[in-house]
């Protein structure tokens, strides 16, 4: 199954080579890269540039693996802070609104505008709770689980993609590398969201 193409500028200024992402020597960096900090030898300086270099492949898979729902999310006037909030409430009938907050770590007022919209476009619901009446209690509609599992399903085609390409092993290994990059007091949290709906652990053991 091909990949949607989606449109974006051609220009790119100071980018790595994603064409040809080969092996960097130490020799081949540029001086003032090598010199920008006295204390530190090739070795060094070469292993700084491969960091770098994986902070710009997470800049560039990150546009693209969000850039692909970007495109249908255009057509609706939505943006990826509904796809994150339609993404969450599907994911966590009944979700509270407090709970959505603490996942997506952003304000009240923020949060406000994108979730009124969804409601008023009936593609979120807003319940009470049986227990406390003040709880509000999220859920997606028929329309909303409807744009949220086409949203998914482009992402997924791009996983698998990616997995398939990188080979064997890649699942496990981009798990651990991705939830390594969670904040240490945050992963508890995000590692029984995933259990609740996987009933096993993000990540394997050691």
């Amino acid at each position: 199954m091909d990949l949607p193409e989606v449109s974006i500028g051609r220009k790119y200024v100071n980018m790595t080579d994603i064409n040809d992402p080969g092996p960097v020597e130490a020799s081949s960096l540029p001086a003032d890269q090598l010199q920008e900090n006295p204390g530190m030898d090739d070795a060094d300086a070469l292993q700084r540039e491969r960091l770098i270099a994986c902070i710009e492949l997470l800049f560039f898979a990150y546009r693209d693996f969000t850039g692909d729902p970007d495109v249908v999310l255009e057509r609706y006037g939505f943006g990826r802070a509904h796809h994150r909030v339609l993404h969450f409430v599907h994911r966590n009938p009944g979700l509270r609104v407090a709970d959505l907050l603490d996942i997506l770590k952003i304000t009240k007022q923020s949060l406000g505008r994108v979730l009124k919209q969804l409601i008023d476009e009936e593609f979120i619901a807003q319940r009470a709770g049986k227990s406390d009446r003040r709880q509000r209690l999220l859920f997606t509609t028929a329309k909303g689980a409807k744009l949220v599992d086409r949203l998914t399903e482009l992402q997924l085609v791009r996983i698998r993609s990616a997995l398939d390409l990188a080979g064997p092993g890649a699942d496990e290994a981009a798990r651990r590398f991705l939830f390594a990059m969670i904040r240490h007091e945050d992963r508890a949290k995000v590692e029984a969201l995933i259990r609740s709906h996987t009933g096993s652990k993000a990540i394997k053991s050691t």
